[in-house]
């Protein structure tokens, strides 16, 4: 109390200086008058300070909270040029009691990827930390298999399964084959009636269509709607491949090895476009310059094809190498409720697909989990609005503030998404004390140690002592979690920052962990 008393002296004293020059300014006698001497300000400040003290206990009760700010917080954001007027924080101990620091808690604010904090709290709440997607093969009532050949159709009916992936899809279609199926006569029907969807432009965001970051959610999809291209350099050049290759796509590299300077991030110099072929493969144009100090093979992922053609190009792969073949086409449609079961893979369980997307802020798990949750409550609804309406109904039952919540694909990719400090500040209080806390608290980063986080606060003491979910985005940089302090507390922690200036935010957010760490 003694530091926030001379901090509001200091700030009474600066007041009552500015009031006299105020007065000098516009009374033109005072002009003539000699400006008031430091020690009658002295006792002015000392005076109205005084007054101040008998309404110290309803400003601690308060406000105060709010303006006890750590120097190495204020330091890191007037290096970065934020002011606090762009800034809201929220910590609080998750056992109850005031605020240890409250600024601007009540501001709606755009959180980029804290927001899949909302999306996974309402679906542990909602679907149970066991939940799981299936994918089901199934052939016509009046399919027949004779001689390795399936007469009739396959129906591959979408779960919405975001970690479907092209190992998973192998197995099952190797099941296919184990059953004896070689040749599939008729058409490959494709079920995606689970999710209704908007129209999805993959480009709208940021322009980047090819960023995995930007696929849509879809009731079928393999890895996350992406490939991956491995390029390998060597002394002539370049090789690049993807394995295996969707049946489709067509990989164009035309890398030149040249350039000065060190390797860095080989992906700087390179580009990527899509162009369609006069056969109407999509073609995959890899072209730029790779320093020659480039030596080190690496990985670079793309979302060259639309999900629905990536799972038919590696369904048309897979079931190739398999020693498979096809006689029809592939073609959406629904599942008939007589169709017979052939074969199915079951997801890992919410708890895990969770640790995926938070360890890693995936943007395809969270917008299909969104989905999920509409779709599974309010079937034939556009999934992501009643998605959108569920978790509205999980927060508002669980009595955290939602007036300010607006959701737009549950990922935090997103310019309108806005929710408040003391929203998430809420939500971790109620997941602290919920029966999923354990199956929440392990999805999130741990700073400094894996995930998005695993470079925070990297060597200090706070190292290890925080799970937390980072965001970023132009303009934003968002963190919110938890951090167990050396008293033996632990505290949900919430720093939004929206400014042109955010992403020099980084400083601000580790500043804060350790503040809270070293309580």
């Amino acid at each position: 109390m003694k530091g926030l008393f001379r901090s509001y002296q200091k700030r009474v004293f600066i007041a009552a200086r500015q009031t006299i020059r105020r007065q000098r300014r516009h009374n033109p006698k005072a002009l003539r008058q000699p400006l008031t001497s430091a020690n009658t300000l002295n006792e002015i400040a000392s005076r109205l300070a005084r007054q101040l003290t008998l309404l110290l206990p309803l400003v601690l009760a308060g406000h105060a909270h709010g303006e006890e700010w750590p120097a190495s917080l204020d330091a890191s954001l007037v290096r970065a040029g934020i002011p606090r007027s762009a800034v809201a924080i929220l910590v609080q101990d998750v056992a109850g009691g005031p605020a240890l620091l409250d600024h601007r808690s009540a501001e709606a604010m755009n959180p980029a990827s804290v927001m899949k904090l909302v999306t996974t709290f309402a679906a542990l709440d909602q679907l149970g930390p066991a939940f799981s997607w299936t994918t089901r093969v199934s052939s016509g009532t009046d399919a027949k298999l004779q001689g390795g050949v399936l007469h009739g159709d396959l129906y591959i009916n979408g779960g919405g399964d975001p970690r479907l992936s092209r190992e998973r899809l192998w197995l099952l279609l190797r099941e296919l084959r184990a059953q004896g199926i070689r040749r599939i006569a008729g058409d490959v029907i494709t079920d995606r009636s689970l999710f209704r969807l908007p129209p999805h432009d993959p480009g709208a965001f940021d322009r980047h269509p090819l960023r995995p970051y930007n696929v849509g959610p879809d009731a079928l999809t393999v890895d996350y709607g992406a490939v991956t291209v491995q390029f390998r350099p060597s002394s002539e050049g370049v090789d690049a491949t993807v394995d295996p290759l969707p049946a489709g796509l067509v990989l164009d590299t035309r890398i030149r090895r040249t350039g000065n300077g060190g390797c860095g991030d080989p992906t700087a110099q390179l580009t990527a476009t899509t162009a369609v072929s006069p056969a109407g493969d999509t073609v995959l144009r890899i072209d730029g310059n790779l320093p020659p100090t480039c030596t080190d093979a690496f990985d670079w992922n793309f979302a060259p094809l639309r999900p629905e053609r990536l799972f038919e190009g590696l369904f048309r792969s897979l079931w190739r190498e398999l020693g498979g073949e096809l006689g029809g086409r592939f073609r959406d449609g629904s599942t008939p409720s007589s169709a017979r079961l052939l074969a199915e893979s079951r997801s890992p369980s919410l708890a895990d697909v969770l640790r995926d997307m938070n360890k890693w802020s995936n943007n395809v798990i969270a917008r299909t989990l969104l989905a999920t949750l509409g779709a599974t409550a309010e079937p034939g609804e556009d999934a992501p609005t009643a998605g959108a309406r569920r978790v509205v109904r999980s927060l508002a039952a669980n009595g955290i503030d939602t007036d300010q919540l607006i959701i737009e694909n549950g990922a935090g990719l997103s310019r309108i998404e806005r929710i408040s400090a003391r929203s998430l500040g809420q939500l971790l209080i109620a997941a602290w004390h919920s029966r999923t806390m354990p199956e929440l608290v392990a999805s999130l980063p741990i700073a400094g140690i894996d995930g998005t986080a695993r470079k925070r606060v990297a060597g200090s003491p706070a190292q290890g002592a925080a799970h937390v979910k980072t965001g970023t985005l132009d303009g934003v940089r968002s963190l919110a979690g938890y951090v167990q302090a050396r008293n033996g507390h632990r505290y949900a922690v919430i720093l939004l920052i929206n400014h042109p200036n955010a992403s020099a935010g980084r400083d601000s957010q580790d500043a804060m962990l350790e503040w809270v760490e070293n309580r």
